[in-house]
């Protein structure tokens, strides 16, 4: 169901009820969708593709970040040093 943000906002407690039926609501900005409002309980798309077999998950969690580099000045003054 599309629903405007005008529309959302008049209707809030309507449309938050056809959300707990199990409904999922677009909204819209001008015709175009800017979010959506999903049941707490409905599976995400990625949850669905896992439990169809599409998708592998992660065997391992992500790596950590690097730690940063120090340096001294901008990056654009370092890249002008190197080229001299």
């Amino acid at each position: 169901m599309d629903v405007g943000i005008r529309e959302l906002r008049d209707g809030l407690s309507r449309h938050i009820a056809a959300v707990r039926e199990g409904h999922t609501i677009t909204v819209t900005d001008h015709g175009r969708a800017v979010a959506r409002i999903v049941p707490v309980g409905a599976p995400s798309n990625l949850e669905k593709l896992i439990a169809e077999g599409k998708v592998t998950p992660a065997r391992t969690a992500r790596r950590p970040l690097l730690t940063p580099v120090e340096s001294r000045g901008a990056v654009s003054d370092l890249i002008a040093e190197q080229r001299r």
